[in-house]
């Protein structure tokens, strides 16, 4: 199983968000890419970016420090937030990343996101975003009711990557996956899945890997140092 640690940017900062809320935020590092660099060193061989502010604006923002990462590491990254446009993927695929999340854009138009998926295929992944088993969006500003469930199943044939699914009230909690909703997405999607939201311990990774997912975002545990990351990646192994 991949492990893959989180560099969440807001305002060129590598911050961490509680359940997704901007006004619960922590400042990990003043250099994106440094951080980058770190777990590199670590033994990362593949990162998750996210822009948060273009999340929220609905275009990217973070450019400078999404290119700085990409060119200061030689290492596969994928990024989501803000990427609402075939244009906007196109730029960010251009900027060296080899992968792009697209969640909101994929609730609000699916027909928009299987013509840009069969334009790009396999580099294109699903992100799915659920508070309560409901789809959310917007940089989780809004939540629809669409279920994740139904949202994984309506995109079951598209060449897409992969499918990231995150329980947002797990999200920077460091209380442990939702193993429910995880077996759930496990056992209707058709693409690897990559797990995402609480995941702090190397129970919680080695329990994702026997249950067969593709890989998991790690965050807070490995920033706050409940988790080094060659443990994670040994245990995932």
């Amino acid at each position: 199983m991949l492990i893959l640690p989180a560099i969440d940017i807001r305002g060129g900062h590598c911050v961490r968000l509680r359940q997704g809320d901007y006004a619960q935020e922590t400042v990990f590092s003043n250099d994106p890419a440094a951080m980058a660099k770190h777990w590199v060193d670590q033994g990362a061989t593949f990162l998750h970016l996210v822009d948060l502010d273009g999340a929220k604006e609905g275009c990217p923002v973070n450019v400078e420090s999404i290119q700085q990462i990409v060119q200061a590491i030689d290492i596969p990254c994928q990024m989501g937030g803000g990427l609402r446009t075939e244009e906007h993927i196109s730029q960010a695929l251009e900027w060296g990343l080899n992968r792009v999340v697209v969640g909101t854009k994929a609730v609000k138009e699916p027909a928009w996101l299987e013509n840009v998926s069969r334009r790009f295929p396999q580099q294109i992944v699903l992100g799915i975003d659920a508070r309560d088993g409901k789809v959310a969006a917007e940089g989780w500003l809004e939540t629809s009711q669409l279920t994740a469930v139904e949202l994984a199943r309506r995109c079951a044939d598209w060449p897409l990557a992969a499918l990231v699914y995150t329980d947002i009230s797990r999200d920077g909690m460091m209380a442990g996956p939702n193993f429910h909703a995880l077996a759930e997405m496990s056992q209707v999607a058709k693409l690897p899945v990559i797990a995402s939201g609480g995941v702090t311990t190397l129970d919680d990774i080695r329990r994702l890997a026997e249950l067969g997912f593709a890989g998991c975002i790690i965050g807070r545990a490995l920033y706050e140092g409940r988790l080094s990351l060659p443990e994670a990646i040994n245990c995932a192994l």
